[in-house]
């Protein structure tokens, strides 16, 4: 994982990670698939953990699946993942739906920092993040049509909250590309920024400073938005109030708000 992937550990619980194949532009061959994985894996572990910002290194986000490393008998997939596609190996997902599908299970928030290009695989990766920050030139496209198949990194259970649905099948039907400053017009990014894993880390320390247990619980109410009916959501959100409500770290919140300080939370 060290030659595909970075995760450095900030003050404050951020995880700084990053796709370090810088000289293929991050793209994915099976050590990277193996590698996000893992790096998903390792932070779901990580105690103490409050935000993660999710970068690539070099001149790219993730340039998709690297199709040099495919051997002639393979179709241009995540079938490159490994396993079977039908086979669900990472609970709901497969493999290579993992990697994606995977930072949305983390509990904390995730931040990408993208620019460059975000293609294929990297597009959805990307739209995996809780927030998505772009470079306003970054190249972006669903790649997959142009190799004769689907979208299928979990995109199309991340994008249904995200991009209007003919949007989308536009997009995904075509493979065009369009840029950052358009993804942030249609919903594929939250904001644009010259500088954006600045943008990032700074977010990521707003977030830092919040009750660990109400980000949490925000999260899953988030992650529920998608799927669950308005008696679901509705419950949910009784149900995570009461975890926090009158707890030390809420108690905590007040009184920091208050006495204009910095909050000091136990996770």
């Amino acid at each position: 994982m060290k030659d595909r992937i970075s995760i450095t550990m900030l003050e404050g619980g951020i995880a700084d990670v990053r796709l370090i194949r810088a000289d293929k532009m991050n793209a994915l061959d099976p050590a990277m698939w193996e590698a996000l994985a893992g790096a998903i894996d390792q932070l779901k572990a990580t105690a103490g953990l409050r935000v993660v910002v999710l970068s690539g290194e070099g001149r790219a986000f993730c340039a998709g699946l690297d199709l040099s490393s495919l051997s002639n008998d393979r179709d241009p997939g995540a079938s490159s993942a490994g396993g079977r596609l039908a086979d669900r190996t990472k609970g709901i997902t497969n493999n290579a739906q993992y990697v994606a599908w995977g930072w949305r299970e983390l509990p904390v928030p995730v931040i990408a920092a993208v620019h460059g290009v975000a293609f294929g695989a990297g597009s959805q990766i990307m739209a995996a993040a809780d927030i998505r920050i772009v470079h306003p030139d970054t190249r972006i496209a669903i790649m997959e049509m142009r190799w004769g198949l689907v979208p299928d990194v979990a995109g199309m259970a991340l994008w249904r909250t995200q991009v209007a649905d003919d949007v989308l099948r536009e997009l995904i039907y075509t493979n065009r590309e369009f840029n950052g400053s358009e993804a942030k017009l249609l919903g594929f990014a939250t904001h644009v920024s010259d500088d954006p894993l600045a943008r990032a880390m700074e977010l990521a320390e707003v977030i830092a400073d919040k009750n660990p247990h109400a980000i949490r619980g925000a999260k899953r109410l988030c992650n529920m938005l998608g799927h669950a009916s308005d008696a679901e959501i509705l419950q949910a959100e009784s149900d995570e109030q009461v975890k926090v409500i009158r707890t030390p770290n809420q108690m905590e919140a007040v009184m920091a708000g208050m006495q204009k300080r910095k909050p000091n939370f136990v996770d």
